[in-house]
């Protein structure tokens, strides 16, 4: 019996590929378009499965073909998203590189009538496909150039200088996240003459039952003459400024689960008390926790403590701990991550999370919530996933699962009483099939931390404003077109 040439092997393979694809871009397609979506992928399941019956044949025009659909993909794309790379890649990755395999020589070479000039087709619609995303590298649409006159300058300025000029109080200094400082004695002339006054060692590195990615991502913060900084590990010191002496630690013992994706520590958040500040002025100790460290962990706690002696705020939540994993619809350690220190206003405190990328279509809720920064309690919730965000779920109900998340800190305005923060997708982050949420990737969302109390028992909720939310299109395959939000409180 005769043995088939490795190169018919090849062929044979490819042009299996193509007709599976076909037809689950077909079935796919047409179960979209029920749906009020896109004929795109009816069109792109003919497509396939023509080219799959060409290269069966051995037919150089299956090259041509697929040149034309590939053409029409980067068009389709480009209408769909804009020059939006991340976007795009969704969109073209695979149309691309199986383009790619059919240009190969042990591929076209074996094709039959007008190998040259499909080959020369295919290939040009190739250059074109990476000019397209090269160009989208370097061209975010969604990039704004913005320019500050010196008016707005100053209003930074000045606003920096409320805290103590040697202090660093929050994770961008200011709950806004200028990042600016008033100091003077350093600046781009001597600060090559910087020589090193202490060094500290935390000892706490990568264990075996660590993910692959754990980093050191923190900005300390500085409260007169303390220095204080959280570990990968959320392990919190308290440090000497002047010195590098520790002055006390605590460790929340994280609890480990398989399914961390990174553990990090961002930072701490910083509240002080009036009461503390009367005590400064009359020179009298302040009560323990009129000052206290907010420290978010990765395995879904929060802790309150005390900045002076690091003891838990036994007022706060569970003896100072709070459990962010309540009303959860999954609550495994791990799959809920708030990583970045939570913006402290002076009555509440606001903390959202990561939530696992790419690892379950079960994952718990992206909800950002509101507490009480003396007590811990519930104040407000937006659940992005959920029909009503503000909804605050009984005790035998929850958020809603693989809803939106904001894992990076925000900035609050405290002139406004104003919360913003940046938004990311749903999880699975590209998988579509199970979603339910109609809040999809989203602008920075703003709201008021402390709005006046709605018709709600024992509850109140935040009022979006015109910053807005973008709701996805179904018809439009992860398109996303802003929808302008004004609730007014009541």
């Amino acid at each position: 019996m005769e043995k088939k040439h490795p190169s018919s092997i090849l062929i044979l393979l490819t042009a299996l590929f193509a007709a599976l694809s076909g037809v689950y871009l077909l079935v796919g397609g047409i179960w979209l378009t029920k749906l009020g979506g896109s004929f795109y992928y009816i069109v792109a399941g003919v497509v396939m499965l023509i080219t799959a019956w060409l290269l069966y044949r051995r037919r150089a025009t299956a090259l041509l073909l697929y040149a034309l659909f590939l053409l029409g993909t980067v068009i389709w794309a480009l209408w769909e998203v804009g020059p939006d790379f991340w976007a795009l890649t969704p969109r073209l990755d695979v149309t691309f590189f199986f383009g790619l395999w059919m240009v190969l020589p042990f591929i076209y070479r074996k094709l039959v009538a007008g190998g040259k000039l499909a080959y020369g087709a295919l290939s040009a619609v190739l250059v074109l496909t990476v000019a397209v995303l090269a160009y989208a590298v370097f061209n975010d649409p969604q990039e704004i150039h913005g320019t500050l006159d010196p008016a707005q300058t100053q209003a930074v300025v000045d606003q920096a200088a409320q805290a103590d000029a040697a202090d660093w109080p929050a994770y961008g200094r200011t709950q806004e996240g200028t990042r600016y400082s008033p100091l003077k004695q350093i600046n781009d002339k001597n600060v090559a003459q910087l020589k090193e006054a202490w060094t500290f060692r935390t000892g706490d590195l990568k264990t075996e039952n660590d993910p692959g990615e754990i980093t050191n991502e923190v900005t300390p913060i500085k409260i007169r003459d303390t220095l204080y900084l959280c570990t990968a590990h959320q392990k919190l010191f308290a440090l000497d400024a002047a010195t590098g002496k520790e002055k006390w630690q605590f460790d929340p013992q994280l609890k480990y689960n398989s399914t961390f994706q990174h553990i990090t520590c961002r930072g701490v958040s910083y509240h002080e008390t009036p009461a503390a500040a009367q005590a400064d002025a009359n020179h009298t100790p302040a009560a323990q926790c009129a000052r206290r460290i907010i420290m978010p962990v990765n395995d879904g706690r929060l802790f309150a403590l005390d900045a002076e002696t690091g003891k838990r705020c036994a007022d706060f939540a569970d003896n100072g701990e709070l459990n962010l994993q309540s009303n959860m619809p999954h609550a495994t350690p791990g799959h809920y991550e708030p990583t970045s220190p939570p913006v402290v206003t002076d009555k509440v405190i606001v903390i959202a999370g990561a939530v696992t990328d790419n690892y379950s279509n079960r994952e718990p809720s992206g909800v950002i919530r509101g507490f009480d920064v003396n007590s811990g309690k519930l104040l407000w919730a937006f659940d992005p996933g959920s029909a009503d965000p503000n909804k605050i779920p009984a005790d035998e109900h929850h958020f809603v699962p693989n809803s939106p998340n904001s894992w990076a800190p925000a900035a609050y305005d405290a002139k406004l009483d104003m919360v913003y923060l940046p938004m990311g997708v749903s999880t699975p982050d590209i998988w579509a099939a199970t979603a339910r949420r109609k809040w999809s990737a989203t602008p920075p969302v703003c709201w008021r931390c402390t709005p006046a109390p709605v018709n709600w028992p024992g509850s109140t909720r935040p009022c979006t404003t015109t910053c807005g939310t973008w709701i996805s299109q179904p018809s439009r395959r992860w398109r996303i077109s802003p929808v302008k939000t004004a609730r007014k409180c009541r």
